[in-house]
C-alpha cells in the first residue's frame, strides 16, 4: 500500500470524525505554524510517575530545563488515548513536538506511512544514536515507506527495551529439591516433577497475551532468524503446518494435557497468572521484564530470578517504545534535544536501577543486585542478536486471533492442524497490504 494513500485514509479518518461530530479537544482544522517558539517543547507519554521510564523521564525533564532554558509543557495521556487518537491530532495544530508510541508495523509503521511522523535520520546520526542501538533494537525505530519495521528510515528511537523469560520461584524448587533448569529437556523435568508433586508448576493466561507468547517462544525454540524475518518482516510466506509452528502448537496442547498448565487456563487473564506467582502458587511464569519491577516491590515471600527461555537461541522481545516526532510538530530540535539527553548514561542508570532494561548504559552505573542481573541476561540476548519480536505484530488485529484460536486449541474444540489453518488464514488476509 502506498504511502500517499494510506495518508488520504488517515485524512478522510479526520474529516470522518469532524463529520460526525466527534470532537478532537483543541484540534483546529488547519496545520501547524511554520517553526515554533523555540521555549517550549510539548511533551506527550503515557509512563506511570514511578515506573522505571517514569523516574527517568522526569530527571530528563529537570536537565533539559536547565540546560536549555526552553520549558517543557508535559500533558499526561494514557496509552489509550494516544493509542486511539494519534491519527487524526498529529495532523493539526494540537501536534505535541515528542510523543511516546507504541512500535510496530501496526502502530509506529502506520504513522510513519501516513506521513505523520517526522523521517529523523538526519537526527540520529547527527546525535550518534545508531550507535548506541544493537541491530535489533533499531528495527522497530526504522520502517519502509510501507510502514513495514526494518527499513532504511529512522522514525523513532527508542531508550530502553523488553524481552520475554522465565521467572523462577527459587524457594520452591528447593523445597521440592529442584534445579533451575539450563537446558529445555531439564525445563520439561522439572514441570513434570512439580506435576508429580501435586503442582500446577506454570501461571498461564489463555483470555490474555501469555499463552500466545508462550506459543510463539515455543515455535522460537524450532526457529531461526529466517523463520523470524519471514514471520514479522514478509520476507517470504510462513508455512503454518510448518515443523516450528506444529511444534509450538503441538506442545503446547501437551502442556495442557500433561497438566503443566490448568485446564481452566482458556478463562485466565494476565493478571491473574502474575498473581499466582506473586503469592507463590505458581512456581514458573513465562512472561515479560515489563513484570519484573511488580515482582521486586510484591513477590517478597521467597527469593526468585529470571532467565531467558532455556535452549532457545530466540526470545520474545524489542526495543521498548519510540520517542517520535510528529511531522507537524513546531520545536524539532527541542525534540531531539530532549531525546538525546535520555540516551545519557545518568538516565539509562535510572531505568536500569528501577527495574527497567535501559539501551545504552554504563553497567557500573547500575547498584541494584536484581536490576544488574537481568539488564546482564537482556544483554546477552542482544548480543545474539536474539530479539524475535512478538506473535501479534505482524497484522492489525491477530493479537485477537491469537487469543481465541489458542483457547479453541486448549478446551479441545478444535486440534492442532485446524488452529495452525485458522492462524494462517487470518495471518496471510491481515499482511496482505504488507506484501
Amino acid at each position: 500500500m502506498a504511502r500517499s494513500t494510506r495518508r488520504t485514509k488517515a485524512l478522510a479518518l479526520v474529516a470522518a470524525l469532524t463529520t460526525t461530530g466527534i470532537a478532537l479537544s483543541g484540534c483546529t482544522a488547519g496545520l501547524g505554524e511554520e517553526g515554533g517558539d523555540g521555549q517550549t517543547l510539548k511533551l506527550w507519554h503515557y509512563e506511570g510517575a514511578d515506573s522505571a521510564m517514569g523516574k527517568a523521564w522526569a530527571e530528563s525533564i529537570k536537565i533539559f530545563e536547565k540546560e536549555t532554558g526552553a520549558k517543557v509543557e508535559f500533558e499526561e495521556k494514557s496509552f489509550e488515548q494516544i493509542q486511539k487518537t494519534a491519527s487524526q491530532v498529529l495532523d493539526t495544530d494540537a501536534a505535541p513536538d515528542l510523543m511516546e508510541f507504541n512500535k510496530g508495523n501496526a502502530t509506529a509503521g502506520f504513522l510513519a506511512s501516513t506521513g505523520l511522523i517526522a523521517d529523523i535520520s538526519d537526527a540520529v546520526e547527527e546525535y550518534g544514536w545508531d550507535e548506541k542501538l544493537a541491530p535489533s533494537l533499531q528495527t522497530t525505530a526504522k520502517y519502509s515507506e510501507d510502514g513495514v519495521m526494518g527499513g532504511d528510515t529512522w522514525f523513532g528511537v527508542p531508550n530502553y527495551g523488553e524481552f520475554v523469560g522465565v521467572y523462577y520461584n527459587e524457594d520452591a524448587f528447593a523445597a521440592a529439591g529442584l534445579e533451575i533448569p539450563t537446558t529445555y529437556e531439564e525445563f520439561v523435568d522439572v514441570l513434570d516433577a512439580f506435576v508429580a508433586q501435586g503442582v500446577t508448576p506454570l501461571a498461564e493466561a489463555g483470555a490474555e497475551y501469555p499463552l500466545g507468547q508462550l506459543w510463539y517462544q515455543l515455535a522460537l525454540r524450532e526457529a531461526d532468524r529466517g523463520f523470524v524475518d519471514d514471520y514479522q518482516l514478509y520476507k517470504e510466506p510462513v508455512d503454518w503446518q510448518g515443523s516450528e509452528v506444529t511444534s509450538a502448537t503441538e506442545t503446547l496442547k501437551e502442556y495442557v494435557d500433561k497438566g503443566y498448565i490448568a485446564s481452566d487456563v482458556s478463562s485466565v487473564k494476565a493478571e491473574d497468572a502474575g498473581v499466582s506467582f506473586i503469592n507463590g502458587s505458581s512456581p514458573i511464569f513465562v512472561s515479560g521484564s515489563w513484570w519484573f519491577g511488580r515482582f521486586v516491590a510484591e513477590a517478597t515471600g521467597f527469593d526468585w530470578s529470571m532467565a531467558a527461555f532455556p535452549g532457545a537461541d530466540l526470545s520474545l522481545g524489542s526495543s521498548g517504545n519510540l520517542w517520535v516526532v510528529p511531522e507537524n510538530a513546531s520545536n524539532k530540535d527541542l525534540a531531539y534535544e530532549f531525546i538525546d539527553i535520555t540516551m545519557r548514561p545518568e538516565i539509562q542508570a535510572i531505568i536500569g536501577n528501577n527495574g527497567g532494561l535501559p539501551v545504552a548504559a554504563d553497567t557500573a552505573d547500575i547498584t541494584d543486585e536484581k536490576s544488574a542481573a537481568l539488564i546482564e541476561t537482556f544483554n546477552g540476548v542482544l548480543d545474539a542478536d536474539g530479539l524475535s519480536f512478538y506473535p501479534d505484530w505482524p497484522a492489525p488485529g491477530f493479537y485477537d486471533v491469537i487469543v481465541q484460536e489458542l483457547q479453541g486449541l486448549v478446551t479441545g474444540v478444535q486440534d492442532v492442524e485446524t488452529t495452525n489453518k485458522n492462524l494462517g488464514e487470518q495471518y496471510d488476509e491481515g499482511t496482505a497490504d504488507f506484501r
